[in-house]
């Protein structure tokens, strides 16, 4: 007791004779340096959409205002650590020397809320361990002092409450008030705010002495509660760890994108990210793919994905990568996620072709069974509906999403040509030459993000030319422009996925696809069904929507209209829900002819780029020509050598079939195309070319025929059954 005493002296003359202490923070220096341990996302209102924990040492939430405070905690908290707070000047002379002559504590039980929280913005006077040196103490005295005569007494029990650790890692009254209780400050009740006071001296004391403070401040504070009742609280809060409930949760995948980028925190200190989203479109948005995906239940489909973005800007407005609780694998997100493309890559094919100018809306393609000759056999596509339709115009074709003909327009383009179109497009995914993806690229054999397909519909919608999209708001990009497709293209590709009577073939006059409003909308079904797409723009908005399983298993009977349209058109709508309706603009370069067909298909006036219309008011588009069916080109067959070789023979076959046409093998004739001609095959590679009237060749194939291969007469047939 005379050490403590002697020590008490020596602290005291220490105080007399001391410097002042340089203390030069502000109070807004320190709220603005306070970072919480969340970062939180905010959309375009500055409203907060979610949150995400990016700093790990220690929990804090926002700062609390010192209004924001409930009384009943302000008056426990004065009560137990400086119930002189408003009468001193940073040190209570009283308690020192009752601390210094009674020992009552000793030296740590004389500090006072504002020697508290210098200590907590100075790290040279916070001391080590338990104790302070007693220069230490001198400099936290004088620091006290002088942080008095700058801030306000207010300011400094606001500070003190944001600042101070209360148990574990939680640092701050609003993660206390929060985890322990999950409300917020203002409603903190007296019982709770002494339970909260009583963590403040060691805040990693054992339950038993927290209780017996805890049950001291309730006798000062003459509270009605017994200690038992006190006692039994603080052991059931303190038996399991705080739980911070998240205020919102629309949009934890960007969370994960914007809130972890280190970038971001740099140029935001306070952690919070505004966005381009828009809440009420996000909510939209998740609102209906959750009861769409609830409907498809019992069709085995879990999962889903929906993005809304600006035309003009590429500002995103809805980012819903998962369908949430609803899902098996909610942390995935769909909106990035690789997954088959179905048919949702054809305008971006045709487009192509009305580039090269091999094509225009009114060129008859052959709907037809087709075989393809690839490296591992034949392919074989097929329509949705396993129906075949002869003669259509690629305005039919494309609308009603046929897939034979998207093959035979992909034989025009080549390969490679559409590849480098859909990497100029922005599809990351693709980086094979074409032969790599073969004659199944124009059925979206390719995989491709819910990001990239949106976006190319994006710069469709604007014309052919493709600007980056963007999620933080202000952010600005340094890609330049791309022209993709020119507007006279991008136009015809519009005007065809809105023609409701182009579409009608496949999808019949009503459907989620017919929008009250100007729209253009494609949708796609890859193999087995195991991913639904439908993606479509107006003036204003591009909507993009996936829905399928993250695992990879198929639905059961649900295509691209019955799956993923209807969240499409629920969102348009709301969207459009007081937009008027607005007429397309016509760019130049672009005319209109009226055109009559001898296939059946009725006269119409139809768009076309300047230069490839037909030179006639009313002109007739010639019957298909004949084309070789069978063999394909490139095929190689080979016969048995167990089997006699005049029992294996092979055919030609030519579609549709024409008696003015006739076949020649390696230079020699061999009959009319009318009918299929048998052949007994030879080893060797052999020509085989289609002659028309004009004694000239239509079409030519090379294929092979092996002498030695011992193997069924064909080789492996693949089929494609891609649904539209």
């Amino acid at each position: 007791m005379m050490c403590l005493r002697l020590g008490g002296l020596l602290l005291v003359i220490g105080l007399q004779a001391g410097a002042a202490y340089g203390f030069d923070q502000s109070f807004d220096q320190v709220r603005n340096r306070y970072h919480s341990s969340d970062a939180f996302l905010l959309d375009r209102q500055g409203m907060v959409i979610d949150q995400q924990r990016v700093v790990q040492q220690g929990r804090r939430l926002e700062w609390v205002a010192l209004d924001d405070v409930s009384l009943a905690l302000k008056r426990v908290i004065l009560q137990a650590e400086d119930h002189r707070f408003y009468d001193h000047h940073g040190v209570d002379w009283l308690a020192m020397g009752s601390a210094v002559f009674y020992g009552a504590g000793g030296v740590r039980g004389a500090s006072t809320i504002s020697m508290q929280l210098v200590a907590l913005l100075d790290k040279q006077i916070r001391g080590t361990a338990n104790r302070k040196t007693l220069w230490k103490k001198v400099q936290q005295v004088r620091a006290a002092q002088e942080l008095e005569r700058i801030w306000s007494k207010d300011e400094i029990l606001e500070a003190y409450l944001n600042l101070v650790s209360f148990r574990g890692e939680i640092q701050g009254l609003a993660a206390a008030s929060t985890g322990y209780f999950g409300k917020r400050p203002h409603g903190l009740t007296e019982m709770e705010s002494v339970i909260l006071a009583a963590l403040l001296p060691a805040p990693n004391a054992d339950v038993e002495r927290v209780v017996a403070r805890a049950c001291a401040l309730a006798r000062g504070k003459q509270m009605e509660e017994s200690c038992g009742t006190i006692t039994e609280n603080v052991r059931e809060l303190l038996s399991k760890p705080p739980v911070f409930v998240q205020r919102e949760n629309l949009a934890p995948h960007v969370a994960v994108q914007v809130l972890s980028r280190s970038e971001a925190r740099e140029q935001n200190p306070s952690k919070s990210v505004t966005t381009t989203l828009d809440g009420q479109v996000q909510r939209v948005a998740m609102e209906s793919l959750r009861q769409q995906l609830q409907a498809l239940r019992s069709q085995h489909v879990e999962d889903g994905a929906v993005l809304v973005v600006e035309n003009a800007t590429g500002e995103v407005l809805a980012y819903v990568g998962s369908s949430g609780e609803l899902s098996r694998a909610r942390h995935v997100d769909g909106v990035r996620a690789k997954r088959q493309a179905g048919s949702i890559l054809k305008p971006f094919l045709y487009g192509t072709a009305f580039d090269s100018k091999v094509l225009t809306p009114a060129t008859l393609l052959d709907d037809s069974p087709l075989e393809v000759s690839v490296e591992n056999g034949i392919y074989r596509p097929k329509n949705y509906d396993r129906q075949f339709r002869g003669l259509v115009t690629a305005r039919t074709a494309l609308a009603s999403s046929l897939n034979v003909p998207a093959v035979n327009v992909l034989r025009l383009v080549r390969e490679d040509a559409f590849v480098r179109r859909l990497q100029l497009l922005g599809f990351t995914g693709l980086q094979e030459e074409g032969n790599f993806y073969g004659p199944s690229l124009a059925l979206g054999s390719a995989d491709i993000s819910l990001w990239d397909v949106v976006n190319a519909y994006r710069t469709l919608a604007n014309g052919g030319v493709r600007t980056p999209l963007r999620l933080v708001a202000g952010e600005v990009s340094s890609q330049e422009p791309v022209r993709v497709f020119s507007s006279q293209a991008a136009f015809l590709i519009a005007d065809i996925l809105s023609d409701r009577e182009a579409r009608s073939a496949t999808f019949g006059w009503e459907s989620p696809l017919a929008s009250r409003f100007w729209s253009a909308v494609k949708t796609g079904t890859s193999k087995d069904m195991r991913d639904n797409w439908c993606v479509g723009y107006t003036d204003h908005y591009t909507v993009g929507v996936w829905v399928g399983n993250f695992s990879g298993e198929p639905m059961w009977n649900v295509s691209g209209v019955s799956g993923a349209a209807p969240v499409w058109l629920d969102v348009m709508n709301w969207l459009h829900r007081d937009v008027a309706k607005t007429a397309r603009m016509v760019p130049q370069g672009i005319i209109q002819k009226h055109v009559s067909f001898s296939s059946g298909e009725p006269t119409r006036t139809e768009w076309f780029v300047t230069g490839t219309e037909p030179r006639a008011t009313k002109s007739l588009v010639p019957h298909r020509q004949p084309r070789i069916a069978y063999p394909v080109a490139g095929m190689v067959l080979a016969p048995d050598p167990d089997i006699p070789a005049g029992q294996q023979q092979i055919f030609f076959e030519a579609h549709p079939s024409d008696s003015d046409y006739r076949w020649q093998l390696n230079g020699a004739d061999m009959g009319s195309a009318v009918a299929l001609t048998i052949w007994e095959p030879v080893a060797g590679t052999h020509r085989l070319a289609l002659i028309g009237p004009d004694q000239r060749a239509v079409e030519t194939v090379e294929f092979t025929v092996r002498g030695t291969v011992q193997a069924t007469a064909l080789d492996p047939i693949l089929n494609d059954d891609q649904p539209r």
